[in-house]
């Protein structure tokens, strides 16, 4: 298997020349006093370094050791604990945070470059940096001054980790029905009991506490999703002057046994009667949840395209030195006994696809950061709340699309493999077991389609997917008269006109049918992301043409040829799935309990 390598050379393409990342920062004045080309090139070289020389290396391994439980206590993989000390060191886990609590301040388009590096390096130890980043995000919008003085600082400097509970063995997508308790003390804490499962890194050995977000019911909450309040717990209660005190009454009961990221823990949490401290306001919980959601939903459809990148590397790696049979036009290495499997049509369909899905996710995935920078730092209303229905609008599709077609990625590449690819040796199938929770955790890519189509689409009236529409369309007009774009710019604006048919088609249906939304959701989300790839293959081929004369790295040509393969032989997916959304419910919906 090929050893993970940051692509920093189609990072740097996606940020300087793809989306003028620089130009971005400059325009948005908390973000230029921290950031700039140069300080952005020097991150994303160190991370380079680090990902690709400390956590690529012990992931393989990570993955045959798994994580141990005994008497409450979790002990990681050979490894782990010093690369997490290399991350504090180096100050990683503070990347995007306030830095008027010891974080760095780096714009999200930035650092989603890192989380890419590494959830592509080791997806189960990303994913401790990953949830600290996610707690640290809910504390920062919604935590009172006290909170953030006592305990960001320790967090951004990665001396302590964080952790999000929220799933109950009876409740995952329906929070509403949790049954965890908060009772209120005297002295302005409460004491949190009940049990949450699926709690990723709840428990380990790399860091000194591990600071839990906690999702939970005061005695007098309303039923349902608006009695739902958020706790901070520590493991460790945290003294006056900041260092820590006695053990929490809470611990973890167990480690689930998984098909994938298995070096990462995933505990059953146990509380009872732990002290913790209310976040935000009575009964708001999901809103300080859904702060941190529009930034880990999007990190998590990274891991699905680090996931994918990784796939890729060793796929071409091997379709390059493998050897088997004959190029269909005749020997193209004739003093070996036969080719190289890349000469094949059907293994330049797979990598083709494969080089399809990376690079254009990782263009969404960018873009998609870009509008969550301008709705966190612009000063300009207008500007910010137009970046906020984007946000709304994208989130779902880049969870559910970068994760759907990063599963299909790792399957592909362990295609290429052929049976290579089924045995532990080569790492492919190490990939795919990793990449598979990412449609499941932070709201199944079933659920995310059902928020794109109800919530977004519908409950907006269509509004939200105006802005995007909007966004591509204008796009097309100003590049209409650049000869060399229009083979892109012609497809691009029928796959735009097809989803906005459905999209008016569908508003139509769910005026008359509740089940309408749900039965159209998971292929218009499919359908939303081939359109909006396009999108993103139109923006790198504008940015491609101009370099492509008298390249000879191949570098902005092979772009070029990618966009046109894309073009043709992935975008027309989205002419079966309109026909299948135009279908409606009925088919859906006829069979019977006993007939399905």
């Amino acid at each position: 298997m090929a050893d993970y390598q940051a692509p920093l050379r189609e990072m740097r393409f996606v940020l300087n020349e793809v989306f003028d990342a620089p130009a971005l920062w400059a325009s948005l004045p908390k973000v230029s006093e921290n950031v700039d080309p140069e300080t952005a090139d020097a991150i994303l070289e160190e991370a380079g370094k680090i990902t690709s020389g400390v956590l690529a290396p012990i992931n393989r391994e990570g993955d045959e050791q798994g994580c141990h439980w005994n008497e409450g206590e979790v002990t990681t993989p050979d490894g782990f604990r010093e690369a997490y000390q290399t991350l504090v060191e180096g100050g990683w886990n503070g990347l995007g945070g306030n830095p008027e609590f010891g974080g760095m301040g780096m714009p999200k388009t930035l650092v989603a470059q890192f989380e890419e590096m590494m959830q592509g390096a080791n997806m189960s130890f990303g994913l401790a940096p990953m949830l600290t980043a996610g707690a640290c995000v809910a504390l920062n919008a919604h935590g009172s001054p006290e909170l953030k003085e006592k305990y960001l600082p320790k967090l951004y400097s990665g001396e302590w980790s964080g952790a999000m509970d929220l799933t109950e063995p009876h409740a995952g997508t329906d929070l509403g029905i949790i049954r965890t308790k908060a009772d209120p003390q005297d002295d302005g804490s409460y004491r949190i009991t009940g049990t949450k499962i699926f709690i990723t890194w709840g428990e380990h050995d790399m860091a000194e506490n591990i600071v839990h977000l906690v999702l939970a019911k005061l005695p007098d909450a309303p039923k349902g999703p608006k009695g739902i309040s958020m706790f901070l717990v520590p493991k460790f209660l945290v003294n006056e002057d900041g260092s820590l005190g006695e053990r929490n009454q809470f611990g973890c009961g167990s480690l689930e046994k998984k098909m994938g990221i298995k070096a990462s823990a995933t505990c059953v949490m146990n509380y009872d009667g732990a002290t913790g401290w209310l976040v935000g306001e009575p009964n708001k919980g999901l809103a300080a949840m859904f702060t941190m959601m529009n930034y880990e939903r999007l990190g998590v459809g990274i891991q699905g395209l680090g996931a994918a990148e990784a796939s890729l590397q060793s796929a071409r790696a091997y379709a390059n030195e493998r050897t088997q049979s004959r190029a269909p036009k005749g020997a193209q290495q004739p003093d070996q006994a036969a080719d190289p499997i890349l000469v094949h049509p059907d293994v330049r369909r797979m990598l083709l696809t494969m080089k399809s899905f990376v690079e254009g996710g990782r263009a969404f995935s960018t873009y998609v950061a870009g509008w969550l920078d301008r709705a966190k730092y612009s000063d300009d209303d207008q500007q910010r709340q137009y970046a906020d229905g984007m946000v709304a609008l994208l989130t779902p599709v880049a969870k559910a699309f970068l994760t759907d077609r990063g599963l299909d990625t790792t399957i592909l590449g362990q295609q290429v493999f052929g049976g290579h690819g089924f045995v532990r040796e080569w790492g492919q199938e190490q990939l795919v077991r990793d990449c598979r929770i990412t449609q499941i955790y932070e709201g199944t890519n079933g659920i995310q389609a059902m928020d794109l189509m109800g919530r977004k689409v519908v409950g907006s009236e269509g509004k939200l997917f105006e802005l995007f529409a909007e966004d591509v369309t204008d796009f097309i007009e100003q590049n209409s008269s650049d000869a060399t774009l229009r083979p892109y710019l012609e497809p691009l604006a029928a796959a735009v006109e097809r989803l906005a048919d459905v999209t008016e088609l569908v508003l139509k249906q769910a005026g008359d049918n509740p089940e309408a939304i749900g039965a159209a959701a998971v292929d218009y989300l499919d359908m939303f992301g081939y359109t909006a790839l396009a999108f993103m293959w139109a923006k790198m081929a504008k940015a491609a043409a101009g370099n492509a004369e008298g390249d000879t790295s191949g570098f902005y040509t092979g772009k070029l040829k990618t966009a046109r393969f894309y073009f043709d032989r992935l975008l027309p997916r989205t002419v079966a799935l309109g026909e299948g959304i135009r279908s409606g419910a009925d088919a859906m919906m006829a069979p019977t309990v006993e007939e399905i």
